[in-house]
């Protein structure tokens, strides 16, 4: 008798066994528009197959194990000798495993690189975003270490390599390698010209030995890691190995692990140099101007991360909708709900697609998409980011008590989804480097202009903020106030000027009235009922 309680009926299967990739419809379309004619076909081949391995129940499996069990800090041995280790879980180094073996980190070696590799941490993320950090810094060491040809040339290699090894031992003896960075103090934060950690010449040129604190340093058992510190010529770039060539650990003191929101299956350290060995890269006081390459390669990885979690947000939303049904009929099918899931989806659609706009600009490298990147990365790390916590809360609430509750992975979005606004400098950061590009490069806002332009005359709504831009920009006093309101224009208008071009049809009529126009709330679902919104929620629908 009491089993007839236990019926389970109106439950929603889970959202496993797919292919993240392929039901992805944004995404398949911006990479088949990227990647040239000779690098299409093993491209898409190669995206499906991580496609099918981020949707499979064993992979999504380790995703929840590596965030349930954070890593363990060990900073001396059972005989009293400093190690200075982070203990992870198995699930943490086979997903590591996967994502250096699936190119996340070999990019600036294969046509078409950045934009497969895009596609793929995009995906990536999906499953667990912890591990996508130290993928990214790996991947962003390239070009600072291109400053130095030597140094390039022995570390790239490893770098770009698709074996992972977690051993710690000298990187020579290792076919692959982890990069990390530490750059934040904790009396300077993103002000890094502030930095007291002390750098002083050794006998050999070039090294050098490091005195002081660092306070965010993320995946701390990497191989080396690229720091800044004060030399007698001012704030300079520096690669610290974790193992010296002789096989002795360096000193790189843990202090202890940050007990972080979110991003829990990652580790983040405080650590301490003592007499550190590290070598000089660049030159003496060129510090910042060395790692900015590193910096503007992790900021787009926060717009392809945003990216990633809003699409699995939307994901789980749809596909709950699609499956649950409430007064008499499915919920896709009910016109509010319809209205939040394709608001939702259009914020998703424009995120993937500008993500991938500039993962190509980065492939191209011509002179006028470099001077793109130096507006639109910022620009589009400043109001990717912050989309993404909205997001996840409004899909989390798709599912209603059920999205509150941890087995359905809602939480876990929702906890991960404000980090990327933070890293790598937060929104006042950003906003000011839109405006410190445009004053000191002229050529970007002709490259802005030029690029949002190839649209001009295909939608009304878009030419009057193309229009609004500029007028902005006409008026310059008092622009460091109001600089959050000009980058968020100029992010916006970059992704009207993109889906006018390349989404659906109703796609980019919704996103124009609902972003451009003013012609929607300002809460998800206030998108003008009038609109094809239900073509748009099926585009957005994954298909197990």
């Amino acid at each position: 008798m009491a089993g007839t309680t236990h019926t389970v009926t109106n439950q929603v299967p889970p959202l496993v066994q797919y292919d993240v990739f392929g039901s992805d419809r944004a995404l398949v379309e911006a990479v088949e528009r990227h990647l040239t004619p000779e690098a299409r076909e093993d491209g898409l081949a190669e995206l499906s197959a991580l496609g099918h391995t981020c949707g499979s129940a064993q992979v999504q499996e380790w995703g929840a194990q590596a965030n349930e069990n954070p890593p363990r800090l060990r900073t001396h041995d059972r005989y009293g000798r400093r190690i200075d280790e982070v203990e992870f879980h198995p699930a943490w180094h086979r997903l590591l495993g996967k994502g250096v073996s699936a190119g996340l980190t070999a990019a600036w070696r294969r046509p078409g690189g950045h934009v497969r590799r895009a596609a793929a941490f995009l995906m990536w993320t999906q499953v667990e975003a912890g591990n996508c950090c130290p993928l990214s810094m790996t991947h962003a060491a390239v070009p600072a270490l291109r400053t130095d040809p030597d140094l390039a040339a022995r570390w790239e290699p490893r770098l770009t390599s698709t074996v992972y090894d977690r051993a710690l031992r000298p990187a020579g003896q290792k076919p692959g390698a982890l990069f990390g960075m530490g750059m934040t103090e904790k009396q300077g934060g993103s002000d890094v010209r502030a930095n007291t950690t002390a750098a002083r010449p050794l006998a050999e040129d070039g090294t050098y030995a490091l005195t002081g604190h660092k306070w965010f340093c993320s995946a701390p058992m990497s191989d080396a890691f690229l720091v800044l510190a004060q030399a007698p010529g001012g704030l300079t770039c520096f690669l610290v190995p974790r193992v010296l060539e002789d096989g002795t650990r360096n000193v790189f003191a843990l202090q202890r692990l940050k007990d972080k929101l979110g991003n829990r299956s990652n580790a983040s350290a405080e650590v301490e140099f003592d007499g550190t060995w590290a070598r000089r890269v660049g030159e003496e006081g060129s510090g910042v101007r060395t790692i900015i390459g590193m910096v503007a390669a992790t900021r787009l990885d926060c717009v392809l991360g945003s990216a990633g979690l809003m699409r699995q947000a939307v994901a789980q939303a749809v596909h709950h909708c699609a499956h649950r049904e409430a007064f008499g009929g499915k919920l896709v099918d009910k016109p509010l709900m319809r209205n939040v899931l394709a608001d939702l989806a259009l914020e998703s659609e424009a995120a993937t697609t500008l993500a991938l706009r500039l993962a190509a600009a980065y492939d191209d490298g011509g002179e006028q998409e470099r001077a793109l990147l130096r507006i639109a990365v910022p620009a589009a790390k400043y109001w990717v980011t912050k989309r993404c916590a909205p997001v996840a809360v409004e899909a989390s609430e798709c599912l209603g008590g059920n999205g509150y509750v941890e087995e359905s992975g809602m939480p876990r979005l929702v906890r991960e989804s404000p980090l990327n606004s933070v890293w790598e400098g937060a929104g006042n950061v950003q906003a000011l480097d839109v405006l410190r590009a445009l004053r000191r490069d002229p050529a970007t806002l002709d490259a802005y202009l030029r690029e949002v332009g190839q649209a001009r005359g295909a939608d009304h709504r878009l030419d009057a903020a193309i229009k609004g831009v500029l007028t902005d920009l006409a008026d310059l006093e008092g622009v460091e106030g109001r600089a959050r309101r000009l980058t968020e224009r100029l992010a916006l208008v970059l992704q009207g000027s993109l889906l006018v071009r390349h989404a659906p049809p109703e796609v980019a009529d919704a996103f124009c009235a609902g972003r451009l126009s003013g012609d929607a709330g300002t809460a998800f679902g206030t998108l003008p009922h009038t609109l094809n919104l239900a073509s748009i929620v099926e585009r957005a629908h994954p298909q197990p």
